[in-house]
């Protein structure tokens, strides 16, 4: 895999959004670091490059937010962590719908739900996020 195969970065919760940030609320945007998992695709992240807060767990599963990364991997309590700014969805995008999209249920996320984080999404399987989402509001995230 090389960065140009990556169109979005996933970034994997076990928790919802109330739980991230109480405080946190839809259409609002919040800087946060996510914990990441050390492998080489630390190396292929960048500021800028476009994002989404996945849930998941039976509570909710699917896209909670949308975003970007805002800087370099960072080294947070000796785990790796990335910068990200992340609106939240007035509502997620459920995991079952998206699993009924030819589009994006070959996504890595779906096929091995417990396997690397950060994951990633084609352009096929962002363009499925997106076409979920209304457009307004959404910030100057937008690829």
């Amino acid at each position: 895999m090389t960065a140009e195969d990556v169109a979005c970065w996933l970034l994997k919760s076990s928790v919802v959004p109330g739980v991230l940030a109480s405080a946190w609320e839809p259409g609002e945007e919040l800087a946060l670091h996510r914990c990441v998992r050390p492998s080489y695709r630390l190396g292929l992240m960048a500021a800028g490059r476009p994002c989404v807060l996945w849930v998941s767990g039976r509570d909710r599963p699917g896209v909670h937010a949308l975003g970007t990364v805002s800087g370099e991997v960072e080294d947070r309590d000796g785990q790796p962590a990335v910068p990200v700014r992340l609106r939240l969805l007035a509502e997620p995008i459920d995991r079952s719908e998206l699993l009924a999209d030819p589009a994006f249920r070959d996504a890595e996320v779906l096929r091995m739900p417990a396997g690397s984080n950060p994951s990633w999404l084609s352009a096929g399987q962002y363009d499925a996020v997106l076409s979920r989402v209304a457009q307004d509001g959404l910030g100057p995230w937008l690829p």
